[in-house]
């Protein structure tokens, strides 16, 4: 069943202009306004081990995105100026940052892991994400250094991998966080629509031109069922895209994939 509240209008139909002009968010009006703009909602996941690698890719298929997601700590080669090598890329290209980092202690120690260490993720990434598992005291951790910055939150509600302990009573608990917290919190990872506040973005992982699986557990859906059935805002493509023939090619045949599928969606 849906998670969100029944509405006159369904905001999955309202243009991204128009939800923009419904938050207060800075970050949040940033990114409806860029893929309204770029006509883009897609993110490619880049988990690569190489920081030239991953900077090479962003900037390849940089002109086909909204956000871009990184997993620093997958960098065998990572030097201290690799945050302000991928925010010129950013600005160069118009895309957000988006740190896959999945927060999950308590309140001091993942405000010290977002702003300290060797990565300093706070510095250059414009979006983060987090569990719900600690409680409230990440979000508000998190926030502290963030919100001056302003910086975004993804609350993870869903999981695309098999057995999956993220559903449920959890999802509708990371929902309730979410809106208490909205002055951070821009939206979720997850699998469909699950709040229908107009400023929440839902990104959904796992996402292919045919469905499948790996190995690993990992399950793959289609965009017109994540972004046409589910009702989801952005999708988040990995594998499909980087280690495709033609990347930038691929990369442009997700982006009209999506975009169409959405077009038919919002007014």
């Amino acid at each position: 069943m849906p998670l969100h509240s029944p509405s006159l209008t369904n905001s999955a139909e309202l243009s991204f202009l128009k939800r923009a002009s419904l938050t207060r968010h800075p970050l949040t009006q940033r990114l409806f306004q860029l893929m309204e703009r770029k006509q883009t909602n897609l993110s490619v996941a880049l988990d690569v081990t190489s920081q030239t690698q991953l900077l090479e890719l962003a900037d390849a298929l940089g002109p086909q995105l909204c956000v871009l997601k990184t997993h620093v700590d997958l960098l065998e080669d990572y030097t201290p100026d690799f945050g302000h090598k991928l925010q010129m890329l950013a600005d160069k290209h118009q895309f957000l940052i988006f740190e896959d980092r999945k927060f999950a202690d308590i309140g001091q120690t993942s405000s010290l892991q977002y702003a300290k260490g060797i990565y300093r993720i706070a510095e250059w990434a414009h979006l983060i994400n987090a569990h719900i598992v600690p409680g409230p005291g990440i979000i508000d951790g998190l926030k502290q250094i963030g919100a001056p910055k302003q910086r975004g939150l993804l609350l993870i509600a869903e999981m695309s991998s098999a057995g999956t302990t993220a559903k449920g009573a959890y999802t509708r608990k990371t929902v309730q966080l979410a809106e208490e917290h909205a002055d951070f919190v821009i939206g979720f990872i997850s699998l469909r629509k699950l709040s229908d506040q107009p400023n929440f973005l839902h990104f959904t992982p796992g996402v292919k031109l045919k469905k499948g699986k790996d190995s690993l557990g990992q399950r793959y859906r289609t965009v017109e069922e994540i972004v046409g059935e589910n009702q989801s805002d952005i999708i988040i493509v990995g594998r499909d895209i980087t280690h495709a023939v033609n990347p930038q090619e691929q990369a442009i045949t997700y982006r009209q994939a999506a975009w169409e599928t959405l077009s038919r969606r919002c007014r």
